[in-house]
């Protein structure tokens, strides 16, 4: 028996070794099963005449198209945008930046940025100085260092495609054998320790796009009113960056930037700013961590500290893998430790 559990040990070792790169897109199609499930089935269910092997792949290709979209666009923008700056940077180094208009309507620090911008950007020289570290040539080569990085992380992302269509097409069988592994490895409480995993993941999944699309939408409304240009585009970047940490706040800074240097007011501008900052304070901080432990009955403590923890231990990933970790934690210490003891 203990040369089986070495065996076996040993075994589940190299094969993690073995597939390491591939992790990562392995526990995010796991992920995106697990949580999408339940829509799956009433996807195949009402246009697919049940769950098969073709209800998977339109459903698969559904997603894939959710996802790739926004992405496609913020590459595309990112493209037509670069020669511009190659040549901004050229201009900058030869004859150094003007003060832009935008400035003197910003409604705190004008005059202050724009003497600082005078001394150190406007003069040739001190732009120089101010951008020796930034070349053209630089530049160009960080932007082909990205589209490397592009091609890898696409490639990732089609074998996560791939993986979720293969747990979507076997997905009851791939969840029946695992439970009966469970059931031997745990007993009877591994089948609830997984119940408990599933819901945080679902909670997870489900309360960050609901907060991200309200997030997206409740700084959107702020850009219509404040007159930002292509708000609708915006919008839809804005909703799209929700669902990275810290992303949104990147979108309605670049929002509020636009909105002064396309002849805006600085006070909309600043407003734009104070708003965003506003929504994502609270639904980062207080609704997200809210939805997530109601809907995976994790006290808001936990749910909170899996949130946070897990994208410090994690990275993105741990903003899912971090609430079920903890959910995980909190179903062993009521189920196995303080489960209570049947009477003699």
């Amino acid at each position: 028996m203990n040369a089986r559990i070495v065996l076996a040990l040993a075994l589940a070792a190299l094969g993690l070794w073995t597939a390491a790169s591939f992790l990562p897109a392995l526990i995010w199609a796991t992920i995106l099963a697990v949580a999408l499930w339940p829509l799956y089935l009433a996807f195949a269910t009402r246009f697919m005449r049940g769950p098969s092997g073709v209800a998977a792949l339109v459903f698969t290709i559904l997603v894939a198209l959710i996802m790739v979209t926004p992405i496609s666009l913020a590459v595309y923008e990112v493209a037509q945008q670069s020669d511009s700056l190659v040549d901004w940077l050229k201009r900058a180094r030869e004859g150094g930046i003007e003060v832009p208009d935008w400035i003197a309507r910003l409604p705190i620090a004008a005059e202050s940025l724009e003497q600082w911008w005078r001394a150190n950007l406007s003069d040739p020289k001190a732009a120089t100085a101010w951008l020796k570290t930034v070349y053209a040539d630089n530049v160009s080569d960080l932007f082909r260092t990205l589209g490397g990085q592009l091609l890898h992380r696409l490639f990732l992302l089609f074998f996560s495609l791939l993986t979720l269509f293969a747990l979507l097409r076997s997905g009851r069988s791939v969840a029946n054998r695992f439970l009966e592994t469970c059931d031997r490895l745990f007993g009877d409480a591994g089948e609830g320790l997984v119940e408990k995993m599933i819901d945080a993941t679902r909670a997870t999944v489900n309360g960050t796009v609901l907060v991200a699309l309200g997030e997206g939408a409740a700084i959107g409304i702020g850009y219509f009113v404040a007159g930002v240009p292509n708000a609708l585009m915006l919008v839809i970047f804005t909703t799209a960056f929700a669902l990275i940490p810290f992303g949104a706040w990147l979108a309605f800074t670049v929002a509020a930037i636009v909105t002064i240097s396309d002849g805006g007011s600085g006070i909309a501008g600043t407003c734009v700013f104070l708003w965003g900052c506003l929504v994502m304070l609270a639904g980062d901080h207080f609704v997200w961590p809210t939805l997530v432990s109601g809907s995976a009955r994790l006290p808001f403590l936990l749910a909170f500290v899996g949130i946070f923890g897990g994208l410090a231990a994690f990275g993105l990933m741990g903003l899912f893998l971090g609430p079920v970790i903890m959910a995980a934690l909190l179903a062993v210490w009521r189920e196995w430790i303080f489960r209570p003891q049947p009477q003699a």
